[in-house]
C-alpha cells in the first residue's frame, strides 16, 4: 500500500461513511498501533480507522477490498504474538469505540456484547446477580473479549472452567468481502459443523468480530485460597502432578518462580519469601463441604511433598492481596529488568520440572535470565525472557532464547502456544508442530474465508508457506476439490 498521503481517494472514501475524528492518518496518531504487547515486532499502519457498529466495519472492508488494501481488527493491543499489527501496512480497524454490553439474560446466562468491551468488565457488571465471566487473563483489566476471541485466550482459572472457546455461543462476524454472517446462537450444540469454534482462535484472519454472545458462569458458592512455599520446583510440581492425580481439579493452579517473587515483593510488599524457589498458588470453589474434604487433601499432599509452608488466606482481602501478587507479577518485573520477553508454550504437567530446568539453562548459554509464571495445572509455562533493550546483542538472545524454549516445548510433547496465539512472532517455528500437510489444510480453510489476504495477512503461516497458498488459491478459484 502506497502511503496515507498518497491515499487521497482512500481516505475520501473513508470519510463518507465516517466522521473525520474517526479516521487516524497523522504519523503521530499511528505510532500509537505499531505494536501490540510483543513489543519487538513493529510495523506502523498506513491509517487507522475507529467503527462503532457492525454497519461501519462492513463498509470500511468493503472499501479496502475494492482498493485491494490489506486491513485487520485491533482491540487493547494486549496481545503477545504480533497478531494485531500491520504487517503489510494497510488499515487498522481499532474496535475500542465498540465497547457496549447489548444484553444481560440471567434466565438463559447469556450476555451479548461488542469486541470493544473490557474482560473484567462483563464480570464487574454481573456479580451482583451472581455471575461472571470466567476466561480471566491476567491481563483483564485491559484486554477485550473481542481480542479474547481472537486468540482464544485463557487466564488461570481455565483450568476448571475452560478457554475462551468454552464460553462463547455465538458470533456476529463481517467477513473478508465485507459481507455480514451469524454464526452459532444463544443455545447449547447447534447442529452441524462447528463454525464458532473455528472462528474462535483463527486469530483474526478468517473475519472480524462484531457482536459475541458469551456464556455466563455462575459465582462459586465458596472459595479458598492457598499458598504453598517450596524450595525447589521439583517439590511444587511433584505436588501439582498429585493434586490432578488426586481427582481434584482446582479452581486455579499456579506456580510462581524465585525470580517472579523477588520482583513482586519489590513492587508490592504481600509477604512472599523471598527465599524460596516457587510457590503455587492454589483455589478451588463449590460447595463448602466439598471444599473441606478437598482442602484437607490438598494440605496433606503439599505435606508430603515437601512443602516448607502451607497456609490459606484469612479472608478476602488476603485472597485478593494473592491475586494481585500473581496477576500484576508481570508489570512488577520491571523492578528487576528493563525489559522482558514472554512466550505461552505448554508442556505435559509432568515435564514441569524438566522444562523449567532447560528453560534457565537454554538463558544461561544466552547470557540471560529466565523467570516463569506457570498456569502449572495445564502444563502452561509461561517463560520470561529478562534483557536490555538498548543492546541489540542482548534483543537478538532474547528471540533466540524464546525460540529454542519453544522448540524444548514441542520435544517434550507439548506446545508452541497455550493461549498468546501463532502470529508473526511463532509464525516461523509453525512447522515444528504441523507438517506441510496439515499445513496445506489449514490454508485452504482459510483461503475459503479470506481468499485475497487482505484480512490480517503475514499471519500463523510461515513465510515460505505462501507458495503453496498461491496454488490452494487456484484450484479453489477455478473449482477444484478441497
Amino acid at each position: 500500500m502506497s502511503k496515507p498521503s498518497d491515499n487521497s481517494q482512500l481516505i475520501r472514501n473513508f470519510s463518507e461513511i465516517l466522521g473525520s475524528e474517526q479516521i487516524l492518518t497523522d504519523p503521530a496518531d499511528r505510532i500509537v498501533y505499531e505494536c501490540d504487547g510483543l513489543v519487538l515486532n513493529k510495523r506502523m499502519p498506513d491509517v487507522v480507522v475507529l467503527p462503532t457498529t457492525t454497519e461501519e466495519v462492513s463498509e470500511i472492508v468493503k472499501i479496502c477490498n475494492r482498493h485491494e488494501v490489506p486491513f485487520l481488527a485491533r482491540g487493547a493491543g494486549t496481545g503477545l504474538s504480533g497478531g494485531a499489527v500491520a504487517y503489510d501496512g494497510g488499515v487498522i480497524l481499532q474496535l475500542s469505540r465498540m465497547n457496549q454490553i447489548l444484553e444481560i439474560d440471567y434466565d438463559d446466562k447469556i450476555a451479548v456484547v461488542q469486541p470493544g468491551v473490557i474482560n473484567i468488565q462483563l464480570s464487574d457488571l454481573t456479580t451482583e446477580a451472581g455471575y461472571h465471566f470466567a476466561p480471566d487473563p491476567s491481563s483483564q483489566k485491559a484486554c477485550t473479549i473481542g481480542g479474547n476471541v481472537a486468540e482464544n485466550a485463557g487466564g488461570p482459572h481455565t483450568l476448571k472452567y475452560g478457554v475462551t472457546t468454552d464460553h462463547i455461543l455465538g458470533l456476529t462476524m463481517v467477513m473478508p468481502d465485507g459481507s455480514v454472517e451469524t454464526f452459532g446462537g444463544r443455545c447449547e450444540d447447534i447442529p452441524g459443523y462447528d463454525l464458532v469454534g473455528l472462528m474462535v482462535g483463527s486469530e483474526g484472519t478468517l473475519g472480524i468480530v462484531t457482536e459475541i454472545s458469551a456464556r455466563l458462569t455462575m459465582n462459586p458458592k465458596t472459595v479458598q485460597t492457598f499458598l504453598a512455599v517450596y524450595d525447589s520446583i521439583e517439590a511444587a510440581s511433584r505436588a501439582i502432578t498429585q493434586i490432578i492425580a488426586a481427582g481434584i481439579i482446582p479452581a486455579a493452579l499456579e506456580l510462581i518462580d524465585s525470580l517472579v517473587i523477588e520482583a513482586v515483593e519489590k513492587h508490592m510488599k504481600l509477604g512472599f519469601p523471598t527465599d524460596a524457589e516457587a510457590v503455587l498458588l492454589i483455589e478451588i470453589d463449590g460447595a463448602p463441604q466439598q471444599l473441606a474434604d478437598e482442602a484437607e487433601q490438598i494440605e496433606k499432599i503439599c505435606q508430603e511433598s515437601g512443602v516448607r509452608k502451607f497456609r490459606q488466606a484469612r479472608d478476602e482481602q488476603e485472597r485478593q492481596d494473592l491475586w494481585r501478587g500473581r496477576k500484576e507479577s508481570v508489570g512488577a518485573l520491571g523492578k528487576i529488568t528493563q525489559a522482558f520477553y514472554t512466550n505461552d508454550g505448554v508442556v505435559p504437567r509432568s515435564k514441569l520440572p524438566e522444562i523449567v530446568r532447560r528453560d534457565i539453562e537454554i538463558g544461561k548459554k544466552y547470557g540471560l535470565r529466565v523467570a516463569h509464571l506457570c498456569h502449572a495445572g495445564d502444563g502452561n509455562i509461561h517463560p520470561i525472557i529478562l534483557y536490555n533493550p538498548d543492546e541489540e546483542q542482548e534483543v537478538k538472545a532474547a528471540l533466540a532464547v524464546s525460540e529454542e524454549i519453544l522448540k524444548t516445548c514441542v520435544e517434550l510433547g507439548g506446545s508452541l502456544t497455550g493461549e498468546h496465539g501463532i502470529g508473526t512472532e511463532k509464525r516461523e517455528t509453525f512447522g515444528l508442530m504441523f507438517s506441510d500437510d496439515d499445513q496445506e489444510q489449514m490454508m485452504r480453510i482459510r483461503t475459503i474465508f479470506n481468499p485475497d489476504e487482505l484480512l490480517n495477512p503475514g499471519k500463523i503461516f510461515p513465510i515460505g508457506a505462501r507458495c503453496g497458498e498461491a496454488k490452494i488459491n487456484k484450484t479453489i478459484n477455478r473449482g477444484g476439490w478441497l
